[in-house]
This record gives C-alpha cells, sequence and structure tokens, in this order.
C-alpha cells in the first residue's frame, strides 16, 4: 500500500478526531450555559415575579399576564406561549436550535413547577430590578448557549425578514402593547413595575451576550497609514486589515490619491488610547468607529465564557 496513501488516511482520521473534540467541547458549553441560563430564570420568576404579580416583557411576560388573569398553572403556559415560537425557529433558523430552546424551556417549566423558594423581599422597587436582573442572565446565558427561553426574538426575526420593521422595533412594539394591556385589564403600577422589570432584564441579557468589554470596530483613514498600522500592531498588539481605495470630495466629486484605509477591532475599553495614539501620529486623520456584536478569532482579547 503506497506509503503517500497510508499518511492522506492517517491525516483524515485525526481531522475527524479533531472535528469530534471540537463538536463535544462545544456542546458540553452550550449544555453549561444552557442549565445556568435555566437556573437563574427560575430565581428570577419563583423567588421575584411570580409571587408579586409582576410582569416582563416578551413571551414570559405574556405568560405571566395570562396566569394572573386565569389562574393557569404558569409552567403549563410557558411551554403553550413559547411552542408557536419554538416552531417557528426551527423553519427559520434550525431544527439544533428548536430542539436546545424545547429542551431549555421544558426545564425551565419544570424549575418553576418544583423548585420552592422562600420570599424574598418584599419591596417592590427590588422585585422589579433583582427579578429583572435574574430572569435577563438567564436568557442571555440560554442564548449564548444557542437557544431560548423566550421565544419573542425568534418572531421578531420572522417579521424583520417579511417588513421594513427591525428586530429592536418589533420587539418594542410588541412589549408597548403587552403593558398597556397590563395597564388596562391589570393595574397601572403593576404595569409601570413591569416597564422597569423589562429594562432591568433587557439590560442584564446586553451584558451578558456583549459583556462590558464591547467590540468596536475602527476605520482609519489618513495620510500616515503606515505608521498608524505600525503603531496598532507594534504598541497596542493588535491585528490590523490594510484596505486600498481611492476617494472624491466637493460637489464634482475630485479625485484624490490612492490611500490607504486601516481597519482593526478593539475592545471599547482600549478605545481612548487607540484615538490617543492616532492623534500623536495625525491630528487631522479621519476615525471611524462603529459596534460590532461579535468576533472570532484575530488578535483581540478574548471575553470571559467565550
Amino acid at each position: 500500500m503506497p506509503l503517500n496513501y497510508l499518511m492522506n488516511k492517517q491525516s483524515t482520521i485525526n481531522g475527524n478526531k479533531l472535528v469530534r473534540q471540537h463538536v463535544l467541547r462545544s456542546n458540553i458549553k452550550d449544555f453549561v450555559f444552557i442549565s445556568v441560563g435555566v437556573i437563574l430564570a427560575s430565581i428570577g420568576l419563583k423567588g421575584f415575579l411570580f409571587p408579586n404579580n409582576f410582569l416582563d416583557g416578551g413571551a414570559m411576560g405574556v405568560s405571566l399576564l395570562l396566569r394572573i388573569l386565569t389562574g393557569f398553572n404558569l409552567s403549563v403556559l410557558i411551554v403553550l406561549i413559547n411552542l408557536p415560537f419554538i416552531l417557528l425557529g426551527a423553519k427559520q433558523i434550525s431544527i439544533s436550535f428548536a430542539v436546545k430552546s424545547t429542551l431549555a424551556i421544558i426545564a425551565l417549566a419544570s424549575l418553576v413547577h418544583f423548585i420552592h423558594l422562600p420570599v424574598i423581599t418584599a419591596d417592590k422597587l427590588l422585585i422589579a430590578v433583582f427579578g429583572g436582573f435574574f430572569l435577563g442572565a438567564g436568557i442571555g446565558f440560554s442564548i449564548r448557549g444557542g437557544a431560548v427561553i423566550d421565544g419573542t426574538e425568534v418572531l421578531a426575526i420572522s417579521v424583520s425578514r417579511k417588513s421594513s420593521l427591525t428586530v429592536g422595533d418589533f420587539i418594542a412594539i410588541f412589549n408597548i402593547v403587552l403593558f398597556v394591556i397590563a395597564a388596562t385589564i391589570v393595574s397601572v403600577e403593576t404595569a409601570m413595575y413591569s416597564m422597569l422589570t423589562y429594562f432591568s432584564a433587557s439590560k442584564t441579557v446586553d451584558f451578558i451576550i456583549n459583556g462590558i468589554e464591547e467590540y468596536i470596530g475602527v476605520m482609519i483613514v489618513s495620510d500616515d497609514a503606515e505608521e498608524i498600522k505600525e503603531m496598532i500592531a507594534s504598541n497596542l498588539e493588535r491585528g490590523v486589515t490594510v484596505l486600498k481605495s481611492d476617494g472624491g470630495y466637493g460637489s464634482k466629486g475630485n479625485a484624490m490619491p490612492d490611500r490607504k484605509i486601516l481597519f482593526c477591532v478593539i475592545t471599547r475599553l482600549e478605545v481612548s488610547r487607540l484615538l490617543l495614539e492616532v492623534d500623536k501620529i495625525d491630528h487631522a486623520a479621519f476615525v471611524i468607529q462603529y459596534p460590532i456584536k461579535d468576533t472570532k478569532g484575530g488578535m483581540i482579547k478574548r471575553r470571559p465564557f467565550h
């Protein structure tokens, strides 16, 4: 048997082994994230929101509102309300996503039904803030694990693909309608505290997903591009990409000489230092900043849990 064939076969076996190990590590990480998310969300529901008839936004808010109005079992409502969103997610996103989300929602419903937590506080402000915090942390960790325990965003993604509404627009409209209904049927006070709960939860979700070190994309246009490139690579120890471009200015689009545009991704905490160093080299440099949701690979500081 030829030596090259044996070597290629061994290389393929090793490659498949590495892929399986990567998939296994990824699945374990997702399981941990989802488990932590389900536990935190159940604490928010049973320890704060459920005993005090507080609401949240999204599908969870609908479940809590129906529980107040009908007295129906909250665990069953959580599954029933999220079921259409999961089916939609199977079509719009993936079967794997739908399976993970189904298991996460069933686990959450089970914990809500079986666990019993003592009343932690009677202060309505603390209930709203910390109830939203725990629920938002649960949703955030579940999303990091590739699942959802509140299916509203799945519907929002579907609607955004078929209309001019963005995901954020749809979620905002959905929750406004929910809180207006709550104010009309339950009480204005409950609706107001529920808005605070939703605000706390949404900010916590953003923090869990994006972290304090939110990534920022920076584009730099300068005649001293080479010197700035060296500074970013050497001083900041960050990767930088050079893009070739031409340009124009004025109402007639007068041509400008070819130049280089620098692009790099840094954390928000590093922005001020980068701007200072760029200003030292070229105070007239044109700098553009914009947020980036996430990154993979490259010379960027890794986030915790990433």
